[in-house]
Parts: structure tokens; C-alpha cells; sequence
């Protein structure tokens, strides 16, 4: 009787110890599982913020790229939001200025009509084009004949041409400079052919004139 109930009991702890030892082996399972299920989630959700983060980052660049214009694009400023604004260039001029706007054929639809814009001070000018449907506002050509406006870098009429030719050179990896004994001539090295020429007369620049493209 003793040894049946003692045996009983034996069987019953092994059955329970067995019992356990699954329950344990299961739960470690069940851990691990759940340990590499979550970092497999967390590096998809690393992975989705680094995907998105690369067009945005890519659309930072072109905001840059299209918030800044190079010198030759525009010599008056260096901001696309200014340069495409009548009121910023009539700021820069120190002179009494007339404004005149002619109506003219798209280059590519004759249907379509653009504006010509013409600003006039002393003996200077300026001339923009307004492509209707762009909304854009582009200078084409510029003639200074007097100090009563500066350009970008602090480029203007009456400057030596020790200066000039300093300044030009900061912008040398895009600008290719050409010297003659009368003239200077800022270019392009690629892109659109502008061009920028400063005429000299005893060693001061005595005008600019602007060159642009406009398609």
C-alpha cells in the first residue's frame, strides 16, 4: 500500500516536472520569437523613414537649386524670388526711372502674347521678358553707363579693373573670363551662351552690358 501511493506520488511530480519544463521551453520559444519579430518590424520602420527621407532630401536640393541663380543668369541677384520681381530692380536703382511694357509673340506659339518690359535711367537700361503662361520674369539685356545701380558682388560702373577682375575670379570654376586691353568679358563655360562685358577707359570700368538668353 505504501509503495503503490509513494510510486503514485512519483509519477504524478515527474508529470508535473515534465509539465514545466515544456511550459518553460515553450515560453523561451515563444520570447525569442517575439524579440526577432520585433526588431524585424523596427528595421522596416528604419527602413521607411530612411526611404522617405531621400526624396525629401532630393527635393531640398532642387528648392536650393531653383531659389539661386548663378551670376550670369541673372547679375543683379542672386535670389530667383527677387529677380523675378519689377519692384526689386527698381529698389536697386538710385535714379529717376521710367518703366515702359510692350506686348510681344511668344518665341514658340504666336498665339500667345508675352510682355516686354523696358526700365530706363539716365543713359542706362534694362529689358526683362515676362512669358505669359510661365510667370516668370527674365532679364535678356542690360546697358550701365553710370553708377546709379550696382550689381551682385558690388560689381559696378566706376570700379578699377584690379577689383573687377578679383571678384570675376570667385566665380571662376563657372565663369570664364576674357581680358583685352578695353574689355572684359565674363562667359559661360556651359549652358546658355551669356555673357557679361565691362569696358574699361584708364583702368576703370566705365560700362556693363548684359547679354542674356531667353527660350
Amino acid at each position: 500500500m505504501f509503495y503503490r501511493l509513494s510510486n503514485s506520488i512519483r509519477q504524478k511530480y515527474s508529470l508535473t516536472l515534465r509539465l514545466l519544463v515544456l511550459l518553460l521551453l515553450v515560453h523561451t520559444i515563444a520570447s525569442a520569437c517575439s524579440t526577432d519579430s520585433s526588431a524585424d518590424e523596427e528595421a522596416d520602420r528604419m527602413q521607411q523613414r530612411r526611404s522617405s527621407a531621400q526624396p525629401d532630401t532630393l527635393s531640398a536640393v532642387r528648392s536650393l537649386e531653383r531659389a539661386t541663380v548663378s551670376l550670369l543668369s541673372n547679375p543683379f541677384f542672386a535670389s530667383y524670388q527677387q529677380s523675378n520681381t519689377l519692384s526689386a530692380y527698381f529698389d536697386r536703382i538710385n535714379a529717376d526711372f521710367t518703366l515702359d511694357a510692350d506686348p510681344i509673340e511668344n518665341l514658340h506659339s504666336p498665339t500667345i502674347s508675352d510682355t516686354i518690359y523696358t526700365i530706363r535711367f539716365g543713359s542706362s537700361m534694362m529689358e526683362l521678358y515676362a512669358p505669359s503662361q510661365t510667370g516668370d520674369l527674365l532679364l535678356q539685356t542690360a546697358d550701365i553707363l553710370t553708377p546709379d545701380i550696382t550689381l551682385r558682388h558690388n560689381l559696378r560702373v566706376g570700379m578699377s579693373q584690379a577689383e573687377l577682375v578679383t571678384r570675376l575670379k570667385t566665380h571662376a570654376r563657372d565663369v570664364k573670363i576674357t581680358q583685352a586691353p578695353n574689355e572684359i568679358v565674363a562667359s559661360n563655360r556651359e549652358g546658355a551662351p551669356t555673357t557679361l562685358h565691362f569696358y574699361l577707359q584708364k583702368g576703370k570700368v566705365h560700362r556693363i552690358k548684359y547679354d542674356g538668353y531667353v527660350d
